[in-house]
């Protein structure tokens, strides 16, 4: 008996203990984090004899090819017609592109203008599950919300899984001002960990004062108690809209940019079986295009803010659907922020959540949330701006002067919040995202965010083939996206969705150590590999090699075309060749991001990028002075100040803007007489 009582007042110890345990296993057990695996393909080796054999990497066909099958379509024979035509190639479109081709079936997709030209390069860079989502879901008990957050959870590592070189985890800071708080926070980013699961990496931790300003030293120190750091992810947001169509190409995709729908087609029955399209790069060499006819078993709407225009197309009458919002975003100097942790305020003065993360060396913070009207290119208003400036100044140490000159880009994007036009309510706005077919069978998928847009691309895909009774099948000869056959690309293509598991071009060979092959390789500067191998993954290799040699000891190869930022010659023309480039805007806002991270230094690289993309498609003079004008015209609406716009080329090459009466101008002290010694 005495033994049974010794026992009984072990056991509380006992299971304190070995709670206690369990929760420090969990906290510090091993893990596989997503996208720091090493490559599926081992980079290239030098062989016994010297030589060194570059990859293989299967050909994507032209757009001219591209152009030439979407033509096939409307001759009549019914093996040529498309069983999708995706109108839209932003984010969603391109997704449901893959999706599509990668469960075996015929698919074209066209964009009016350039892949990810509207939202999807316009974003915050964040693929985030939603922490004040999680927040609504627990205080007003809110299960749709909380299924919100799980899905963006999950979709979070696919990111990661699919296009490592493209997207990365970033610990987001949370400063604290009253001690009461780090218990709620504390207990809301562990629940955000919990919900992760196994999707999740880091755990969400707390600093102490001290520790907050040796992690973030820009931080407001006064009334600072701590501060909590979770992970969420971050991606480069235009090159994984142009990787997706590009992979989309590979698997057989017809991919079309700058190719407009004009008119959709019906049967006599009223039902749509195409669409009528016209090319606007003929158009823009001057030539003339009647336009050409897709036929396609179903028509599926992706095109985002524009949602309503294809609608109407298809039914006039129809009520419009998009209720768009704007959202302004600045870049800032890097010096902003720590390189590697970004900071949420998440209660601004008028409620609204403000982000300030470190992306492509510079800064972002964002963003407003406003009605807006749809238009081509938005312009960052200059109150969305100044409230932005006048947000971050109130949470950065008051020593740091938040100057409006130090604005280096600013955009704003439109985020297609949307109604279901089948709902009772018709005025309430879908809280993620809508999947729509009308009477005569448009289907629209609109709403959502790029978080989920595989999860978007996936309902949409789904919906097409219950609904239009399409024949899915297995891809039998799939492409060995990698460059090799020793390896399976990743997917088992059985006619179900597996675009969880299809990695992007430029992801079998991506490793963190990659740079250092192509360094040793072909001679070019450490930050310039960094960025091609964390741009292009393995194909990094195919655009070093399109690098000019320099004629010089070191760097061997990448001429800068902006003498700040580590984007070379060789990615204006792997973006010519490779990714259907067609205008300089495409390069220096999409290819590259030079835009969105400079617009004063995009306008300087403008003549080399005109110049090199000349020789690339061969544009005569009246195209390279239409692109220098197109594309100054396009830098307004990236916050390139009014004193540029009327900048000539001749003044750029020569190095003769005048700078004198520019913000930037007035912010340094070189107008100042030096200090003198000893004084």
């Amino acid at each position: 008996m005495s033994r049974f009582f010794k026992a009984r007042r072990l056991l509380p110890p006992l299971v304190v203990a070995g709670a206690a345990g369990s929760a420090l296993y969990y906290v510090y057990r091993p893990r596989n984090i997503p996208g720091y695996e090493g490559p599926a393909v081992p980079p290239p080796i030098w062989g016994a004899d010297g030589t060194f054999k570059l990859p293989r990497f299967p050909r994507v066909k032209s757009r001219a090819e591209q152009i030439a099958d979407l033509k096939k379509s409307s001759l009549g024979n019914k093996e040529e017609e498309y069983d999708i035509l995706v109108i839209g190639a932003g984010a969603t479109g391109s997704g449901v592109a893959l999706d599509a081709a990668t469960r075996g079936l015929k698919v074209a997709v066209v964009e009016r203008g350039d892949f990810a030209c509207g939202t999807s390069s316009k974003s915050t860079k964040l693929v985030h599950g939603g922490v004040r989502y999680l927040e609504k879901a627990v205080w007003n008990l809110d299960y749709a919300q909380y299924q919100l957050v799980r899905e963006a959870l999950k979709e979070r590592t696919y990111f990661l899984q699919t296009a490592p070189h493209l997207s990365m985890w970033l610990p987001i800071m949370l400063p604290l001002d009253r001690w009461w708080k780090i218990p709620y926070y504390w207990a809301g980013t562990k629940f955000y960990d919990f919900l992760a699961g196994s999707e999740g990496i880091e755990s969400s931790y707390f600093l102490t004062k001290s520790k907050a300003i040796d992690a973030f030293p820009m931080v407001k120190q006064s009334g600072l108690v701590g501060a909590l750091v979770y992970y969420d992810g971050a991606h480069n947001d235009s090159r994984m809209n142009v990787s997706l169509a590009m992979t989309a190409a590979l698997y057989g995709a017809t991919v079309v940019n700058y190719m407009e729908v004009t008119d959709l087609l019906k049967d006599g029955s009223g039902k749509l079986c195409g669409a009528t399209v016209r090319d606007k790069i003929l158009e823009r060499d001057g030539n003339a295009t009647d336009g050409f006819n897709i036929k396609a078993k179903c028509i599926i709407n992706c095109t985002g803010p524009f949602t309503d225009s294809i609608r109407k197309m298809d039914d006039p009458e129809c009520k419009e659907i998009v209720a768009p919002a704007s959202g302004v975003h600045v870049v800032l100097p890097g010096y902003y922020s720590p390189g590697k942790m970004g900071l949420i305020d998440p209660a601004t003065s008028d409620g609204r959540v403000i982000f300030f993360l470190p992306w492509q060396g510079n800064t972002i913070a964002g963003t407003t949330d406003d009605p807006a009207t749809v238009t081509n290119s938005p312009l960052p208003d200059e109150k969305s701006i100044q409230w932005i400036l006048n947000e971050i100044s109130h949470y950065l140490s008051p020593d740091i002067n938040v100057r409006r000159g130090d604005v280096l880009a600013a955009w704003c994007g439109l985020r297609p919040l949307v109604r279901d036009p089948k709902a009772k309510n018709t005025e309430s706005l879908v809280r993620n995202h809508l999947v729509d077919i009308s009477d005569s069978g448009l289907l629209t998928c609109a709403g959502g965010k790029w978080t989920t847009y595989r999860q978007m691309a996936e309902e949409c895909v789904d919906a097409a083939v219950e609904h239009f009774v399409l024949r899915t099948r297995p891809v039998v000869d799939a492409p060995r996206v990698s460059g090799t056959e020793a390896i399976d690309d990743g997917a088992n293509l059985d006619g179900t969705c597996q675009t969880h598991r299809v990695r992007l071009v430029g992801a079998h060979g991506f490793s963190r150590t990659l740079f250092i092959h192509i360094i040793q390789h072909f001679g070019v500067e450490t930050e310039v590999a960094k960025h091609l191998t964390e741009s292009y993954g393995d194909r990094a290799w195919t655009v070093a090699a399109l690098c000019r040699p320099t004629d010089k000891r070191f760097p061997a190869r990448g001429e800068r075309i902006a003498q700040l930022y580590p984007f070379v010659d060789g990615e204006v023309r792997y973006a010519c060749r490779h990714e259907y480039a067609q205008t300089a805007v495409d390069v220096l806002a999409r290819r590259t991001r030079l835009a969105f991270l400079n617009a004063q230094a995009a306008l300087e690289a403008l003549p080399r990028v005109i110049d090199i993309m000349s020789g690339e498609l061969g544009w005569d003079r009246k195209r390279q002075d239409a692109e220098w004008k197109d594309t100054v015209a396009f830098l307004e609406s990236m916050g390139l100040p009014k004193p540029m716009l009327s900048v000539t080329r001749k003044q750029v090459e020569q190095g003769k803007i005048d700078f004198k009466s520019s913000l930037e101008y007035r912010m340094y002290s070189r107008h100042d007489k030096p200090i003198e010694e000893g004084q």
